[in-house]
This record gives structure tokens, C-alpha cells and sequence, in this order.
């Protein structure tokens, strides 16, 4: 058995459905900047978005068709802040996240915990193991709605790949989360539905995996995970994490 559980968490945990392309995210957007100052049309506020997430590196088609990832190796809120200041507004750190958070909520269709996932996560506890979060998300994001689905408690520690400026399937990801908290590796297991940054990040660390084909994996052949579930089977996992 296991001592220290490493989950992913959309499409691990969560379901998702997020959606940047809705005309009406953009003109609520574009009227939230203009009760601070900041003058946009919906077309122009989208643009400008666009333009300024394109230049921050590693945007890759994956990121593109996922937009729960929401290009995690930044800090999604300077980019909130910078369509402030490019139309003259001088806005504050917390103006900044709301913004952020504001687009957010406009662009989600839904978020919610997958069926058993709660239950999983306080048996684990329950059990005395050590259980922590390592997403590739932003953290004005998913800390706010980790609480909304009341699960942020029964993690160890949450590690959001915004806060460090690097992602899985960065092995310094994984290190920086197993140094601090001084894990072994052969006590650990790395949880997710992505093959590339959950499975073949775990192998590049040094720990075990287990693969779970989710509705929000990508279009991978099967990855060399330690266990493989090919559809979203929380009682399947709760066997796999509980009982080996």
C-alpha cells in the first residue's frame, strides 16, 4: 500500500467545461473594465486578451482545446492587470484577481466534483494517508474553486503550477512537492487522466502512476502507468488506492 497520494485535479477529481469563445463573456467583461476606467468594446477586450496570452510562451494546442488550463505557467491575473494599464488604469492587486476571477465564472459552464471523488479523498484521510494536489492551473482559479466544492480540506498541501512558473510534466514539479515535504518515492503515487503531464511526469520523478481515461483526457495512446482504468470509476480507483 501507498503512505502519499498525488492527484491531479480536473479531469482527475473535477469536471470541467469551460468555454473562452462566448460572445457574451466578452461584453460582460468588457463592462466590468469600464466601471473601472478602462474602455473596451467586446471585440477589442477579446483581441487584446488573445494578443497578450499568445506572447507568454509554450501556448500549445493542448492548452488551446483545454482552456481549464487556462496557460498555467504564468500568472493569469498580470495578464488581467495588463489590459488595465493598456487603456491608462493603474488597477490594484485584488482589482486584478477579480477581473480574473470575473472571466472565470463568464467562461464556466460547469464545475463539479465527479461522483465518489469527496468520499475517496476523506477514506484516504481516514486511513491516516498523506494526500496532496499538484495541477497544472491558476491559482486565483482553482483555490477558490477547490473551496466551492469543499474538498481543499482533506489536501496535505496544494500545488498549483501557477505559484512556480512551471507545469507538469516538469520532473521540478514533482521534486519541489516531494523535497518539501521529504517523500519517499517508493511510498508514493501520482493520480491522473492526462498520460503526458500526469503518467510519463510521474515515471520522470520516480514514482508510481495511475492512469484514469476521463471524458477530459486527451486523445493518447494508453500511457506505462503502474494501473490503468479506461473510463472515470471512482470505486475502480478506491480498490487500486485502498486495497493494494
Amino acid at each position: 500500500m501507498y503512505s502519499t497520494y498525488i492527484f491531479d485535479l480536473y479531469g482527475t477529481l473535477v469536471d470541467i467545461h469551460t468555454d473562452e469563445s462566448k460572445k457574451i463573456l466578452w461584453e460582460k467583461l468588457a463592462l466590468f473594465y469600464g466601471f473601472y476606467g478602462a474602455s473596451y468594446t467586446a471585440g477589442e477586450l477579446q483581441t487584446a486578451y488573445e494578443a497578450l496570452t499568445a506572447d507568454t510562451s509554450d501556448i500549445n494546442e493542448k492548452v488551446l482545446q483545454n482552456a481549464h488550463e487556462a496557460h498555467p505557467e504564468i500568472q493569469i491575473e498580470h495578464i488581467f492587470a495588463k489590459l488595465f494599464t493598456q487603456k491608462g488604469v493603474s488597477p490594484s492587486e485584488e482589482l486584478s484577481v477579480h477581473a480574473g476571477q470575473f472571466f472565470r465564472i463568464l467562461s464556466t459552464d460547469y464545475v463539479r466534483l465527479y461522483d465518489g471523488a469527496s468520499a475517496l479523498l476523506a477514506d484516504l484521510k481516514s486511513a491516516g494517508k498523506k494526500v496532496f494536489l499538484l495541477s497544472n492551473a491558476q491559482r486565483i482559479f482553482t483555490a477558490c474553486e477547490l473551496h466551492a466544492l469543499g474538498i481543499d480540506h482533506y489536501f496535505d498541501d496544494i500545488f498549483i503550477s501557477s505559484d512556480f512558473g512551471i507545469k507538469k510534466p516538469d520532473p521540478g514539479f514533482f521534486n519541489q512537492l516531494i523535497e518539501k515535504h521529504r517523500i519517499a518515492k517508493d511510498t508514493a503515487v501520482m493520480i491522473g487522466n492526462d498520460g503526458r503531464c500526469d503518467i510519463l511526469g510521474a515515471r520522470s520523478a520516480g514514482i508510481a502512476s495511475v492512469y484514469i481515461h476521463s471524458n477530459l483526457s486527451p486523445d493518447e495512446p494508453l500511457p506505462p502507468a503502474d494501473y490503468i482504468l479506461a473510463s472515470m470509476d471512482m470505486s475502480a480507483l478506491h480498490q487500486i488506492l485502498l486495497l493494494k
